[in-house]
């Protein structure tokens, strides 16, 4: 069996990327609010409070955890673009997925959040040069990373947590 914790398997990222890979990870960003929209499409307030596995956030949790981490990615880019190997903030995306907001508040806001942000982040990518993607940014856990894997963290990101939404109503029959 599977690990449900990675339904699509665990990030691997490509050590090469060229223009044609990133115009990809780009639009797999760019279709992630509409995936999420569809994943979650008819869910009842209790199925939105189902966990997707056994000791796991509910799919509320997961709907509203994508902008969380997305935000962050989003300024985390912005930053590597304006500043030289600016060291970000990480946060306690743990943490952030307990607060009431994110254990209750109707996963409407966090759909229109997350396609309003997507819509301005692909703006961003897009206008981007190759080289860009070699700017670097230093996470006090990882160290220095450059924008291309970011890029390719967050195309995969958004696909892994539609899975966990898309595993969970499979498994349940919803």
């Amino acid at each position: 069996m599977s690990d449900p914790r990675y339904p699509i398997g665990k990030f691997q990222m490509s050590d090469h990327p060229d223009d044609k890979m990133r115009i990809e990870f780009i639009q797999r960003i760019a279709d992630t609010p509409s995936e999420v929209k569809a994943a979650v499409l008819g869910l009842t307030e209790k199925q939105l409070d189902t966990p997707y596995r056994e000791g796991g956030w509910t799919v509320r949790q997961v709907v509203h955890h994508l902008p969380d981490s997305h935000i962050n990615s989003y300024v985390r880019f912005r930053l590597a673009l304006t500043e030289d190997e600016p060291t970000i903030k990480p946060y306690v995306e743990h943490l952030w997925a307990e607060l009431y907001d994110a254990r209750t508040a109707p996963v409407a806001l966090s759909l229109q959040l997350l396609e309003a942000l997507h819509d301005r982040w692909v703006v961003l990518l897009r206008s981007l040069k190759p080289s860009d993607f070699s700017r670097t940014f230093r996470h006090p856990e990882h160290g220095a990373r450059n924008l291309d894997w970011l890029l390719q963290l967050y195309a995969w990101h958004g696909r892994h947590h539609v899975a966990h939404i898309t595993s969970l109503r499979e498994k349940m029959k919803w």
